[in-house]
């Protein structure tokens, strides 16, 4: 693993947090963009080498809907960026970590990202990131 590359906060509304993380960070978001599959909204700031990841439900069965109904709004996930998003599961399988999806799928912000399950992990989701690379690299 490189570094942690964001941590994910659940939110009930994207527009109210994305006002209340500018204000705390001094920054305005970077991007917003839907991830239909997992059925959020998402809003990304970054600050430095870190960035954070408002996460908003926009389906009723979305993962993000069940987490703040059980927990609250709060930190959902920390992401870690992998060189090698296929060799880091096998590695963590191997471990005897529990993944949540058997191969990696499209996130947001431009990924290719596979969840660790939080009762392998002390009770915290990781999600591990590796960057989709373009043709054009």
């Amino acid at each position: 693993m490189n570094k942690v590359e964001h941590i994910g906060i659940a939110v009930n509304s994207i527009e109210e947090s994305e006002r209340l993380f500018s204000g705390l960070l001094n920054e305005n978001a970077y991007k917003v963009e839907n991830v239909a599959s997992e059925g959020v909204s998402t809003t990304f700031f970054k600050i430095g080498e870190s960035k954070i990841e408002l996460l908003e439900a926009i389906s009723d069965d979305s993962p993000i809907r069940r987490f703040i109904e059980k927990k609250g709004e709060g930190i959902h996930h920390i992401a870690f960026e992998v060189a090698d998003i296929e060799s880091e599961m096998k590695r963590l399988k191997k471990e005897g970590f529990v993944l949540l999806n058997e191969t990696p799928k499209p996130g947001a912000d431009n990924k290719l990202v596979c969840f660790v399950h939080p009762k392998s992990a002390n009770g915290v989701l990781i999600e591990l990131c590796q960057e989709i690379r373009g043709n054009n690299e």
